[in-house]
């Protein structure tokens, strides 16, 4: 251990940290499955909240592809979606840079001794390209993150954390200090199936919204005194 034993901060990447573009997933399918880029046509369901691969396999379905075919690419994909991320990293920081006050947010976390990581659909390389974006170096600890590489269910990420965490400290994590921080039902719901509490930031979806899903907290913004006081009196709780 390295002393940091306020709690653990998982933190969502698209909608959370960085706006969310579908730019990237639109160009790696065409070039996957040989389409145009203007062919790309995502499904009717909301592909926030879900895992990169899960979204690409109903968006070449939606796009035209065979159910087979479109599962058959799914090998390539990770390789063409890191080509497309590390082209692209320039356009990244301009197109979506941070939402205001992540990075101070992380900053106070890490001094107040919170290890942080990230849980995303992302596949692991285009979640370290987003994060590198941020410039926060190593706050956020994304050897213990969890990704949409790992597994295809969100719901399953919540225990790849965990055991990474387990591996790399040596100790179990504990749910009830355990804060996923996002923006999406789905990231509440993936908190309260593993027993972590959940705070969302109302980036995207309404205050309202958020709150008809049951978070520990909704919070306007990410306003860096008041996360921090937050996530503490929830993982001070008894």
């Amino acid at each position: 251990m390295d002393g940091r034993d306020a709690g653990v901060v998982v933190w969502d990447v698209d909608g959370t940290l960085i706006p969310a573009d579908l730019r990237w997933l639109r160009r790696a399918v065409a070039r996957t499955y040989g389409l145009e880029e203007s062919a790309v046509t995502f499904p009717e369901k909301k592909v926030h909240g879900y895992t990169d691969e899960s979204i690409v396999v109903d968006t070449a379905v939606a796009s035209g592809v065979t159910a087979a075919d479109a599962e058959a690419g799914v090998s390539r994909f990770g390789m063409i979606l890191a080509e497309v991320m590390d082209a692209g990293r320039d356009e990244l920081a301009r197109v979506q840079p941070p939402y205001p006050g992540v990075v101070e947010s992380i900053a106070a976390l890490h001094r107040r001794g919170f290890v942080q990581t990230v849980l995303t659909g992302n596949l692991r390389h285009a979640a370290e390209v987003k994060v590198a974006s941020l410039g926060v170096g190593d706050q956020l600890d994304l050897d213990i993150g969890a990704y949409g590489s790992d597994d295809r269910d969100r719901f399953q990420l919540t225990a790849v954390v965990a055991r990474r965490y387990r591996d790399k400290y040596g100790t179990s994590l504990l749910p009830a200090r355990t804060v996923v921080v996002g923006d999406a039902p789905n990231d509440i719901a993936c908190a309260r199936n593993a027993g972590f509490r959940a705070v969302v930031v109302a980036h995207r979806a309404s205050r309202e919204e958020l709150s008809s899903h049951e978070p520990d907290a909704v919070l306007e913004r990410l306003d860096p005194d008041l996360l921090v006081s937050t996530i503490v009196g929830l993982t001070s709780a008894d």
